[in-house]
């Protein structure tokens, strides 16, 4: 008698839907004419003309019947809020960080430690840039410098670990320009850009090492920092026994400080904050806060904010949570695979990101074949995604011309707790048919282009 074959377990998400808000179907003419009129950019299409949206998982995410509870007990005073002392109670458990200042999202954290920071003519090398969070130290005076490894610019090489920083690469900047015009070393993880890749405890202890080294300061941005602790527990030798609690916790004791926009991570609407080991440099920011954002117990936030964002820490570090919100993007990946769409691999944590130059291999980048492919999409199912190319690079300010990057892509980002699998067979199944029918795709020329931050705003127009 033969072997029986053992059962394939399927999972399922650690979840039940309480509450459902309709989604409005729409015809492809319909959609033809909403992305004519949002300038062929996804960023400018009215949210209720999009059927599966894959824009971001910035405050996108769907808050537990826990957090919602917590929002009824808002207090609303000006100051001493007890919310805030709640948040920040957890920001010094699970961060690890005695000194913590909120803001009403990640950006206003970052434009508060470049000004605190970076003096005009420094440099802040980083495991490659992220836009807003370059802007504002490019506004502050300095010059980013790229020094992720090499494999994190190949879309289909396979290192586990592609955000890791190139301890030599870093080693040749401070050499060239000198430890004192080195304001400090950026480092993300997972890295958005080059396809949500994180990096590893090992490099992050190795880097620590050479900024300790050179007196540098090393601050993270912590943004996803459960995803790149999740990598790291499935990846790297000695954690798989460790929680993600506590693999955080070990990850932020090398950093001096970190930001956040708590609009991934903690599984909330809105809000942010800057947390630190140096109590001059926290001195500062929450004066500084009280200017751009409001009193340094609330930091731009309602109460109920806060209290949402404290209890989201406590559910972000749950394994069943991340481990379900990181397989549903690795599943959208495998399918993807099996049509033969190209993708970045190893698949990340946040997002399936489609190799756009491989996928229209026959538009050039000054005809955006990232910006071209993500409208294609939206119009073949009204699926919503995000272009991470030559339009998110922007211009080089010394010759004027567009910045070519290596990786032209476009990010289909999954908010957490919101779409099921049937979701993800939809987008796949979309994705799908535009690249069998890809040969008739035709690029893009850009029509409008705002000052800074253009892929919000800049408008194309059919070739």
């Amino acid at each position: 008698m033969a072997a029986k074959k053992p059962i394939k377990r399927s999972w399922a998400e650690p979840f039940k839907i309480k509450v459902v808000e309709p989604i409005k179907m729409t015809t492809r003419a319909y959609r033809e004419q909403a992305i004519e009129e949002a300038g062929y950019n996804t960023f400018l299409l009215r949210s209720e003309d999009v059927y599966i949206d894959l824009l971001t998982d910035s405050g996108t995410n769907a808050m537990s019947d826990r957090q919602w509870a917590g929002m009824m007990l808002g207090d609303e005073a000006y100051a001493g809020s007890r919310n805030f002392y709640y948040l920040e109670d957890n920001v010094r458990k699970y961060y690890g960080m005695p000194h913590f200042v909120p803001t009403h999202q990640g950006r206003a954290a970052e434009h508060i430690i470049s000004r605190i920071l970076i003096k005009p003519g420094d440099f802040v090398p980083g495991n490659m840039y992220f836009t807003t969070t370059k802007l504002h130290q490019e506004l502050a005076g300095a010059t980013f410098v790229d020094v992720i490894v090499d494999e994190a610019h190949d879309p289909v090489n396979a290192h586990p670990f592609k955000g890791n920083i190139d301890p030599q690469k870093l080693e040749d900047l401070i050499k060239k320009v000198g430890a004192k015009k080195i304001a400090y070393v950026s480092m993300a993880g997972p890295v958005n850009m080059a396809g949500g890749q994180p990096f590893s405890m090992n490099n992050l202890r190795e880097v620590h090492a050479l900024c300790k080294k050179h007196k540098i300061r090393l601050w993270f941005d912590a943004t996803r920092a459960c995803e790149n602790a999740f990598f790291i527990k499935e990846r790297e030798k000695g954690y798989q026994d460790k929680t993600i609690a506590q693999i955080l916790k070990e990850m932020c004791s090398h950093f001096e400080g970190l930001w956040i926009s708590a609009k991934k991570d903690l599984l909330v609407n809105i809000g942010g904050f800057l947390a630190t080991r140096d109590e001059k440099v926290y001195e500062e920011a929450s004066n500084m806060v009280v200017v751009y954002e409001g009193l340094h117990t609330y930091g731009g936030l309602a109460g109920r904010d806060m209290e949402a964002m404290a209890r989201g820490i406590e559910e972000m570090v749950e394994y069943d949570g991340i481990r379900a919100r990181i397989k549903q993007v690795e599943y959208c990946g495998k399918q993807l695979e099996k049509y033969g769409v190209p993708i970045v691999k190893p698949i990340g944590g946040h997002a399936i990101f489609l190799d756009a130059r491989k996928f229209l291999k026959h538009i050039p980048q000054n005809q955006f074949p990232a910006q071209t492919l993500s409208a294609e999409i939206y119009l073949d199912s009204g699926v919503r995604s995000m272009e991470r190319g030559v339009v998110s690079a922007g211009r080089d300010p010394e010759t004027g011309d567009h910045k070519y990057t290596e990786l032209e892509l476009v990010r289909l980002t999954f908010p957490r707790r919101v779409y099921t699998q049937a979701h993800i067979d939809v987008t796949v199944e979309s994705v799908a048919s535009v690249h069998e029918n890809r040969k008739k795709v035709r690029g893009l020329k850009m029509v409008y282009e705002p000052k800074y931050l253009r892929f919000f705003q800049a408008r194309f127009e059919k070739l």
